[in-house]
């Protein structure tokens, strides 16, 4: 391994451990009592005159806190059931509509394509706080304010999933096409036949990227959900006072483990997704 190689794996494997390393030690405060939790971070949460301390591994370990939350937290699982149907409706709903707007985008020449094109590019880039009023006023209009639903459709049209997946479908050689239309096949039966198995991997990767987001997602709910019985977990755990640090620990990393899970068990087709925008005819 060339002098080069080594610098870039070295620094690799610097980021790699910083990206982990808060995760770790979340993961390891989960497992401390509240005795430890006011040793190591009194003087950060205001119970202690000491210095903030760093302690990876616990001394004693502890599940009180995983007890509390699998046993007395109702509220967690009420919000952690919200999380679950709002992410479950979104990304089928945009399966629903991004992919037969991205095969047409890819595959179709009509007029107008370019300028509607270049506008879900436009409102791809823009910030939620740039269209969160007008989002407020047609959900407000339709009736749907402090319900479910206006977290759920605004992420449904998300014009991200399209953008991707129309570079994937545009990997797809045209001869391929054309050899089902010489077959036989209709349009219809093309998309469903080849376009959406030839393009299974990109469209995996839009939904694993796409779940990781919906779970993380606080903007909006924050912004259309009044009830507290319709809160995300997003939304339950910076409601979690200070002194309750161990079940903060615990909380967070409860709501990690779906999103890790995902990340975990998906990063084949990531690859694989990347991969397949190459393809060239």
């Amino acid at each position: 391994m060339s002098g080069k190689k080594r610098f870039l794996c070295a620094v690799l494997g610097i980021v790699s451990l910083l990206t982990v390393f808060p995760c770790v030690v979340m993961m390891g405060s989960s497992l401390m009592g509240e005795g430890e939790l006011k040793e190591v971070y009194g003087a950060v949460l205001g119970m202690g005159e000491d210095r903030a301390a760093m302690r990876i591994l616990p001394k004693y370990l502890t599940l009180r806190g995983y007890a509390e939350i699998l046993l007395d937290s109702p509220g967690f699982f009420v919000m952690f059931w919200n999380s679950v149907k709002q992410t479950a409706c979104v990304l089928a709903g945009q399966m629903a509509v991004a992919l037969p707007a991205a095969w047409a985008f890819a595959r179709y020449r009509f007029r107008g394509r370019r300028a509607l094109f270049i506008t879900y590019v436009i409102l791809m880039v823009l910030p939620f706080q740039v269209t969160m009023l007008s989002e407020y006023l047609v959900l407000e209009g339709l009736g749907l304010s402090d319900t479910l639903s206006a977290v759920i459709l605004p992420g449904i049209f998300s014009t991200f999933p399209p953008f991707v997946m129309y570079r994937f479908f545009c990997g797809i050689p045209g001869s391929l096409l054309e050899a089902a239309r010489v077959d036989g096949a209709g349009e219809l039966r093309i998309f469903v036949s080849i376009g959406i198995p030839v393009g299974s991997s990109g469209i995996l990767s839009v939904m694993i990227l796409q779940f990781l987001e919906c779970q993380s997602m606080i903007e909006q709910p924050a912004a259309f959900l009044k009830t507290k019985s319709l809160w995300p977990l997003a939304l339950y755990l910076p409601e979690i006072r200070l002194e309750e640090a161990g079940f903060a620990f615990c909380a967070s990393f409860m709501a990690l483990l779906p999103a890790l899970l995902v990340f975990l068990c998906g990063q084949d087709y990531l690859e694989q997704g990347i991969a397949a925008a190459a393809i060239k005819e």
